[in-house]
This record gives C-alpha cells, structure tokens and sequence, in this order.
C-alpha cells in the first residue's frame, strides 16, 4: 500500500484528504507544518508527498527545496496542493522541482489521479 503524506495547516483540509486518499486505497500521515513534514519524511518514508505552499514557520517551496537537496527524497513525489494558483507560483513549484500542481479548490478524483499518476511514473 503507498503511503502518502498530507501537509497542510488546516485541519478539515487535512481530514478530508486523509479521507479521499484512505478510500482511494493509501496509508495516510500527515504534518500540519514545514518542520513536521521534514520529520515525517525522515521517519514515515512515504511514498508521495501533497505539499501546500502556506504553512506556519517553514514554507511549502522550503520544504521542497529541502527535499529536493537531500539525496534519499531527491526523487521523492511532491505535488503542490495549494491555493497560490498565479502562474508565477507555479513556475516556482515547478523550477523547485515539484511533480505536480493542483490548486484548491480542487475535484477529488484530478487529486485522486494524480497521485496514481506521479506513482506510477516512479515505478517506470
């Protein structure tokens, strides 16, 4: 089962996704800042990451860029999942090294098929 980790800092958000996401058959975790998904990274290994951009203390692009420097998660999937829909923020998430780019709100199943999507291009 894939595991997919959630990160975003408003809760009902958070529930709603871990729901979708558990019913579309994921584990679930999830960090409600830029700090825990750091650690939940390091701890959980998922295999997906759905990151917003604004987030309490360390943002959404600094934790990508984290990711993306570190070499065990520097392939690691991250979709932005995020309200900043302005093209030059998806040019940043994009220049960061982002997978994809799905701005709220959001139809379920474009979420639900891009996290197969990003999954099954890891596999190739």
């Amino acid at each position: 089962m894939a595991k997919v980790l959630v990160v975003d800092d408003e809760p009902n958000i958070v529930l709603s996704i871990e729901f979708l996401m558990e019913q579309a058959g994921f584990e679930v975790t999830s960090a409600a800042d830029g700090e825990q998904a750091l650690e939940q990274v390091a701890t959980h290994t998922p295999d997906v990451v759905l990151l917003d951009i604004s987030l309490p203390g360390i943002s959404g692009f600094d934790v990508l860029e984290a990711l993306r420097t570190r070499p065990a998660t520097a392939l690691l999937p991250v979709i932005m999942l995020t309200a900043h829909g302005r093209e030059v923020e998806r040019e940043k998430g994009f220049a960061l090294g982002a997978n994809a780019y799905i701005t709220k709100p959001f139809s379920t199943q474009t979420l639900v098929d891009q996290v197969q999507a990003v999954l099954a291009e890891k596999t190739l």
